[in-house]
């Protein structure tokens, strides 16, 4: 069918999830906003590439979203009480599905071209879409000539399928950057944390590509990850990744969905080296922690000196959402060896603004807490805090911030805390 035909399942009222990131089926869903007759269409989507017209003023009334992780094109929205938020588990996702709390009417979703049995893939995007193909009454499909067809658990059957339409547009592509010299010097601190054979957990970002392209003298590393970007492929290619020393799907990368150039996406296609699968699973803190010497890291927005960790908003400002920092956190602490870092930029603002604070801002949303946290590297250092008391992290956590703002920090924490800090 054409696009637009395709959108006419949609009904007033539906529950519609919405492929996303790589996979965002932009065709479909610029036919869908292309339509007057809707009202109150709730769409239930993770980060959406693209400009997502629906989040317009002018569909406040066709189409309502609600974010279960946001993106760049849907922060105003939610900020503006146009659209809605969720925080949640990226693992916990499918089974809003699958079990029926969130009841889906329709999904839609971009493919891959069916193979000779009648299998399409959900290609670059595992994530919560697996679920939301098996959950929903109505499935649409994007099946795009230029999706990759990927291993593991991908599949969804032609005959699956309500209706679809066919394309041959490109992904959207978001090349490699070179890091900067702040990003350089904590992937610097965090590089000899990694063992030989640490199996890895890079999340989004410009500080885990530049740890990656610190790795080139290590033996046998893994990836067992929600997701990774190209620098991942430089170090398949040196031979560096090998996944000979996991435990869970050995000899394979593990992953819930990737986002890159079209490099990327032409060596994740029909590449059985790279399993794809949904986040209940790749996510799951039980999977995570059989793998030996897990190595986690992932971003965040402000770190307080008891080490409280905000990932997801700045202040009540919705930016990104929970994800899969906790589960990889966590799953990191329970792991045999296991390194779970946090890494951030000592300022913000362009420097301006200390990113390690005494009080985190009114709104602001702890995304790892005190009680889970462990590494914490900023350009300055790598500190752990794990079994540490609060004036010990206070004093750990001054030394790496930057040096205009620790005589700050101390007299705060001395004031609040009533103990004797120092700098260590």
């Amino acid at each position: 069918m054409t696009a637009e035909e395709s959108v006419a399942l949609i009904k007033s009222g539906m529950n519609v999830f919405i492929h996303g990131a790589a996979a965002t089926p932009t065709t479909l869903l610029d036919a869908l906003v292309a339509r007057k007759d809707l009202e109150n269409v709730r769409l239930f989507h993770m980060h959406l590439e693209g400009r997502c017209a629906f989040a317009d003023p002018e569909c406040v009334t066709q189409f309502r979203s609600n974010s279960l992780f946001t993106g760049p094109a849907l922060r105003a929205p939610v900020e503006e009480g146009r659209a809605d938020f969720t925080p949640i588990f990226l693992s916990d996702i499918p089974a809003l599905f699958q079990s029926g709390r969130i009841p889906l009417d329709a999904a839609i979703l971009q493919l891959s071209p069916p193979d000779k049995h009648g299998y399409c893939t959900v290609g670059t995007s595992a994530d919560a879409a697996v679920a939301a193909a098996r959950s929903a009454k109505i499935v649409i499909g994007e099946i795009n000539e230029q999706m990759p067809r990927t291993h593991g658990n991908t599949l969804v059957r032609l005959s699956r399928l309500d209706a679809f339409t066919r394309t041959d547009r490109p992904l959207p592509s978001h090349p490699a950057r070179a890091s900067t010299e702040v990003e350089a010097r904590i992937a610097e601190h965090i590089a000899p944390l990694v063992p030989d054979g640490a199996t890895l957990q890079m999340g989004i970002g410009a500080i885990p590509d530049a740890v990656l392209q610190r790795l080139f003298d290590k033996h046998d590393l893994g990836v067992h990850t929600e997701m990774f970007s190209d620098r991942v492929v430089d170090l398949v290619e040196a031979g560096v990744i090998t996944n000979l020393r996991k435990q869970v799907h050995r000899g394979r990368i593990t992953t819930s969905f990737v986002a890159g150039s079209r490099r990327l996406y032409d060596f994740v296609d029909d590449n059985p080296f790279v399993e794809f699968y949904p986040a209940d699973h790749t996510n799951d803190t039980a999977v995570i922690r059989r793998n030996d010497n897990v190595v986690a890291v992932n971003s965040a927005i402000e770190v307080d000196l008891t080490g409280q960790v905000v990932a997801d908003s700045i202040g009540h400002r919705i930016y990104s959402g929970i994800g899969g920092q906790m589960d990889f956190m966590r799953g990191a602490a329970l792991s045999k060896g296991g390194v779970p870092v946090i890494a951030l930029p000592s300022t913000a603002a362009g420097g301006t603004f200390s990113r390690i604070v005494t009080t985190l801002k009114p709104g602001s949303g702890v995304v790892t807490t005190r009680g889970h946290v462990h590494w914490i590297v900023t350009e300055y250092g790598a500190v752990n805090l794990w079994g540490r008391s609060l004036r010990e992290r206070a004093e750990l956590l001054i030394s790496i911030a930057h040096p205009d703002f620790r005589g700050e920090l101390l007299r705060e924490v001395r004031a609040i805390r009533h103990l004797d800090v120092g700098i260590r």
